[in-house]
């Protein structure tokens, strides 16, 4: 009982010095000063102090405004995977028989198949040839917003060439049938020759 008391009287005592050498750095924080700490891009201008707050910049080149952070650049460490990641990572932790996709428990691996299929629609949905497949598309409305347009223009013009096509064949009719009345005779060169009997 003694080493007991002995134990909490030295714990009371270390904290006790803790706190009274504690007392002097928080007096020196309690100023009502506050320190701003700003990045700054390029020639971005650096906030001006006011009162009692002190600003400190730190100025980066212009390339990395939109960059991802340099610390947290290649890091491969838990640290640096998603919350998703990490939460699904948890919610598999013991999962175990029947569509678990594990060799534990009857009926494992029957969710294996269920996983793969799982992957590939997730691998679908964020593959590049779904951005393409939709750039198709937007590119296959644009084209079928005019082709209405382009039809029509079209078909005048298709019917402008028939008509033109059949007024030159009527006036050539025409001209061929005033020189035979001027004439009298055919103006065809070679006659149509009869089928010899056999």
């Amino acid at each position: 009982m003694a080493r007991l008391l002995t134990a909490a009287a030295a714990l009371a005592a270390l904290s006790a010095g803790l706190t009274f050498a504690a007392a002097p750095a928080t007096a020196q924080e309690d100023d009502g000063e506050k320190v701003n700490q700003v990045i700054v891009f390029g020639d971005d201008p650096c906030p001006e102090s006011s009162g009692n707050e002190i600003t400190v910049c730190a100025r980066k080149a212009e390339a990395e405004r939109y960059r991802i952070p340099e610390p947290l650049r290649g890091v491969d460490a838990p640290k640096a995977d998603a919350w998703t990641n990490r939460v699904e990572a948890y919610e598999t932790v013991g999962a175990f028989g029947t569509m678990s996709c594990s060799p534990v428990g009857g009926g494992g691996s029957l969710g294996c198949t269920q996983k793969l299929i799982d992957q590939a629609y997730a691998e679908k949905a964020n593959a590049s040839d779904v951005k393409f497949s939709e750039l198709i598309a937007a590119e296959r409305a644009k084209r079928l917003s005019t082709i209405d347009a382009d039809a029509a223009a079209q078909q005048k013009r298709v019917e402008a060439a028939e008509k033109a096509y059949l007024e030159q064949k009527e006036r050539q009719q025409a001209e061929t049938d005033a020189a035979e009345d001027k004439s009298g005779t055919a103006t065809i060169a070679t006659p149509v020759e009869e089928p010899a009997d056999k």
